[in-house]
């Protein structure tokens, strides 16, 4: 059938978002089966956690209503964690209480006291410990920390150990073969992970020795003496190793021995330290490596214990991968592909096999043909971005027509899109409108030259590039010139705004939770990104000007197309008043626009009510402002 690019008949419905991309939180080997926790959009988003025994029947071991969730950084990770023997250790989503349920139990016991939070659980050698945030004082207080699995914390929480606490940040904590030392990653408060990150081993029984290093990430012990971890020091984030070297220091610090060529590449082994819990590499029972390598797109290279590749693995996944676990020869890896939807697989090294244990699933070439990644010529070099075309095989397009696009910007600034196949791109371009991912300068996966081209330019590098990409989409004869729009979440709404503010490409924008008001944002969002900006604009107050004339809301006199904005209630990321701001500006102007506020939503979306309003809602938006009728 011949129909326009817009109102092509899809069998992919909003309703279908809502379980189409499976959110998973950690996957974990057990003598008993493999554990995963995975979110439920139809109970509010809750987060449970599932066994797959050996006969390959999958049983809930965290039911309703209990959701293992994390809200240290805000953005949590490393919720639950278990033991051999199937004992299960979880943040609760309600009060952020450590809790212990053993198999058997009619009910999980709490083992840390109500107030601080807790994530990235890590569960060694039978001893537990996390990372620590404590909002109540003033200032606040952070930590790593041991949390004792007798309960004995529960009532007391003096008992909690410190191992090293502070006002700045913590990740990835590591024990020791021999029980003595704990290495983590630590940052301060006034910068980002990815910015500037340290190594640090403490010695439980008292004193600890930093690691020289630039932005490090995820220390995994060698032996009792060794250390691996991943920085960027070369511009990429690979890996390193570090020897202990018990010689006196000067400032305590350790003298390792850093083999800086221990796994060179031209891409990257570690990313954006948002969530706690993701693991960039995994060292294997036998002393191998296995380690992510993104460029764009990721794959995963085995290398030998010297660090020498012994061969890059083919497998079906290719975007955002963590390798949660292993045993022997085998990984339990989550991401996601271009061919493949999100999920969990079990990768067998040695056989060469891997099996999808949660999602996972191939994906029709015909509906879903693959990202094609391209690149821009932009006044800051050149631009990353991956095509999503539209794709039907039922549809034959109207003669001589162009589709309309959605250029996608995602949110960080520091983060990336890898192309992926996910489940809004295909409703999207099943229906005829084309999606176009863009990484502006300032994203990660193409290294720190690249990452930091938007070092003090944020709203300038990065709307310039996505204007050279949606230029270049149109001058390429891919895009409809005049039904163009730009959609993003966040500090991607922040580009989304300011590109319409600039003018001159897009026809319309969709704004979801993103910022408007650089001042309001740096007076109102939380601890973890309270000095983001200080890297990204500049620091206050010297640098206030720049914030007033970077904003959207100094100019929305600017924006005169239309514009679709979405946000949660309880975003405390960026709260309800940079959406409003905006809305009400463009209000007083005549400008159309649509305003929806979710109910029980943070940053980003996890109900399945939500999910499907805002699918249907940009959908509806998108056929007026362009003139085509959605089929049903």
């Amino acid at each position: 059938m011949s129909a326009a690019y817009g109102s092509w008949p899809s069998p992919l419905s909003a309703a279908d978002l809502a379980t189409a991309g499976i959110r998973i939180d950690g996957a974990r080997y057990a003598a008993d089966g493999i554990r995963w926790s995975e979110s439920v959009p139809h109970e509010r988003g809750r987060m449970r956690v599932l066994r797959l025994d050996p006969d390959d029947s999958v049983q809930e071991v965290l039911p309703a209503p209990w959701s293992a969730r994390s809200r240290v950084h805000e953005y949590g990770g490393g919720a639950w964690t278990v033991a051999d023997d199937g004992t299960l250790y979880f943040v609760d989503g309600e009060d952020q209480r450590v809790r212990r349920w053993e198999q058997g139990a009619d009910a999980p016991v709490p083992l840390t006291a109500p107030g601080p939070q807790y994530g990235g659980l890590r569960l060694q050698q039978g001893r537990l410990f996390a990372v620590r945030e404590d909002l109540r004082p003033d200032p606040h207080e952070r930590a790593i920390v041991e949390i004792p699995v007798d309960g004995t914390a529960a009532e007391d929480d003096g008992a909690i150990r410190r191992i090293l606490s502070g006002s700045g940040f913590f990740a990835h904590p590591a024990l020791s073969p021999d029980g003595s030392r704990l290495a983590f990653v630590e940052w301060t408060a006034n910068r980002m992970p990815w910015d500037d990150a340290t190594g640090v081993i403490a010695d439980l029984d008292g004193g600890h020795r930093l690691i020289p290093s630039r932005a490090a990430l995820q220390p995994e012990w060698l032996s009792d003496e060794e250390l691996l971890f991943a920085d960027d020091a070369t511009g990429r984030w690979n890996l390193h190793r570090a020897r202990l070297d018990h010689r006196p220091a000067p400032s305590n610090q350790i003298r390792p021995a850093i083999r800086d060529e221990f796994a060179p590449a031209d891409a990257d082994t570690g990313g954006g330290l948002w969530v706690l819990g993701q693991r960039w590499f995994r060292i294997l029972d036998d002393g191998r490596i296995l380690a992510v390598r993104t460029n764009g797109s990721d794959s995963l290279a085995l290398l030998d214990r010297d660090g020498t590749v012994i061969r890059e693995l083919e497998v079906p996944f290719d975007a955002d991968l963590s390798l949660e676990d292993s045993r022997g020869s085998r990984v339990l890896i989550t991401g996601q592909g271009r061919r493949v939807t999100p999920g969990l697989w079990e990768l067998d090294i040695d056989a060469g096999t891997a099996r999808a244990i949660r999602g996972g699933d191939p994906v029709d070439p015909a509906w879903v043909p693959g990202a094609r990644p391209v690149t821009f010529d932009g006044p800051h070099g050149p631009v990353h971005a991956f095509d999503h075309a539209p794709a039907n095989p039922d549809v034959t397009p109207d003669a001589g027509a162009l589709p309309p696009y959605i250029v996608q910007v995602h949110g960080g600034p520091t983060a990336h899109a890898a192309g992926a196949q996910a489940g809004w791109i295909t409703y999207f371009t099943s229906r005829g409108i084309g999606v176009l991912e863009v990484n502006y300068g300032g994203s990660t996966g193409y290294g720190r030259a690249y990452r930091k081209r938007l070092d003090g330019e944020w709203g300038v590098v990065d709307v310039d590039d996505v204007l050279a990409a949606a230029q270049g989409l149109a001058d390429a004869g891919i895009a409809d010139p005049r039904r163009i729009a730009i959609r993003g979440g966040s500090a991607g709404g922040w580009t989304v705004l300011s590109a319409l503010v600039r003018g001159g490409v897009f026809a319309a924008g969709i704004d979801r939770y993103g910022v408007a008001d650089l001042r309001l944002l740096a007076a109102e969002t939380h601890d973890f990104e309270r000095h983001y900006l200080d890297g990204l604009v500049g620091p206050l107050p010297e640098a206030e000007q720049t914030y007033i004339d970077r904003s959207p809301l100094t100019h929305a006199d600017r924006i005169d197309v239309p514009v679709l904005i979405l946000q949660g209630a309880d975003d405390a990321v960026v709260p309800p008043s940079q959406s409003e701001a905006i809305r009400d500006a463009l209000a007083a102007r005549g400008v159309r626009h649509d305003y929806l506020l979710f109910p029980g939503e943070g940053h980003g979306f996890r109900q399945a009510e939500t999910i499907i309003a805002a699918a249907e809602a940009e959908l509806r938006f998108l056929g007026e402002v362009f003139g085509f009728e959605p089929t049903p």
